[in-house]
């Protein structure tokens, strides 16, 4: 089309209530109606299909919406991005392709859905894409590049904690000389994180993403180790975080229960998801270490603090924790103080007493 349109609230909004009322068929119909109406797809993909995406997780973390609800109105979206997207065959006349990418997912990144947004728009943008979807192993990931030789890797990742494995497949797709362009969450509001792990480019979006690519990345010629990236991890305390974290999890479980019978009370549902919430903690903190930045941590804490809000549960509750696993981790200089920083942290929100502190 030679004029296209951008979606308006009002189409977003129509959008919102179908998937929410799991109506896929509806769903579909607006956005095909929409695209006759003169949208155009990649405006249709970001502006409507990607905001009505995050506001389902949006609606979620304040517990308007139930986990239920939110995986099927996810699988609706990925529905109307299939709706959206026509086959190659459906295009009618292209011009030449301008090149080969990867797009994937870090192993364990089980949050797909801005990958395919990325590789959707990059397929209209004219690149041939291969998309390798959620949770894709680093040695999968590239074998693949010795195949096909991409010109790119585009690595999503969603969830902090997966850094640590995020940095292992820039390096190693680095080393067989492709460079890597790294979005998502996971990588900081800024891409500071993409930076420090080594990758060669980071974009916020889809639309940063074709940027990106459309102005060239050079390949590689410089490899380096996490070492040279992280100079920190010298110290160990990452690695001894991560292989103590069984025993951290169960030791402040077993102080936690003793100090504060009524948290548990013998309901052994409870009792998992404050073992799981002690998880969640530990694996933030290490990849906090990892990162030697505390801002891993707080902001973790600072989300986890409006979630359990939003179930009546204050945020006051997470100091307990945090005070006995300063406790556990008292002989990592780095790790106590990024603790004691998280709780002083809290204590801003909510005033409890700073862990490690307490008698």
């Amino acid at each position: 089309m030679s004029e296209t349109r951008a979606p308006d609230d009002g189409l977003c909004d129509a959008l919102w209530r179908a998937v929410l009322d799991g109506d896929e068929h509806h769903a579909v119909d607006l956005v095909r109606s929409a695209l006759g109406a003169g949208w155009d797809e990649e405006s249709l993909l970001l502006d409507a299909v990607a905001a009505v995406q995050a506001r389902i997780g949006a609606e979620w973390a304040a517990d308007r919406i139930t986990v239920a609800q939110e995986h099927a109105a996810t699988a609706i979206n990925e529905r109307v991005i299939t709706a959206l997207v026509p086959r190659p065959d459906t295009r009618g006349p292209s011009g030449p392709r301008r090149g080969r990418v990867t797009v994937s997912c870090v192993d364990g990144e089980w949050h797909a859905f801005p990958a395919r947004l990325v590789a959707e728009v990059l397929r209209l943008r004219g690149w041939q894409v291969d998309y390798l979807g959620a949770q894709t192993p680093t040695p999968y990931l590239v074998a693949h590049q010795h195949r096909t030789d991409s010109d790119a890797v585009l690595l999503s990742g969603s969830l902090p904690t997966q850094l640590p494995t995020a940095h292992a497949a820039i390096t190693a797709c680095r080393s067989v000389g492709v460079p890597v362009l790294a979005g998502g969450r996971a990588f900081g509001r800024d891409g500071r994180y993409a930076r420090a792990l080594g990758a060669d480019a980071w974009a916020a979006d889809a639309r940063g993403a074709a940027a990106v690519l459309e102005a060239g990345l050079p390949r590689p010629t410089v490899i380096r180790q996490a070492v040279d990236d992280l100079p920190h991890l010298v110290d160990q305390e990452y690695t001894m975080v991560v292989q103590s974290r069984r025993r951290l999890i169960r030791q402040t479980l077993t102080e936690l229960e003793g100090r504060f019978p009524a948290m548990c009370g013998g309901d052994e549902a409870r009792r998992e998801r404050t073992a799981e919430d002690l998880a969640h903690l530990v694996d933030f903190l290490a990849t906090a270490l990892y990162m030697d930045d505390a801002a891993v941590f707080t902001d973790f804490l600072d989300w986890t603090a409006g979630v359990l809000s939003a179930r009546g549960v204050p945020a006051h509750s997470l100091v307990a924790g945090l005070d006995i696993l300063a406790g556990q981790v008292r002989d990592f200089p780095r790790g106590l103080r990024m603790v004691r920083d998280g709780a002083a942290h809290l204590a801003g929100l909510s005033g409890p007493l700073v862990p490690g502190t307490a008698a």
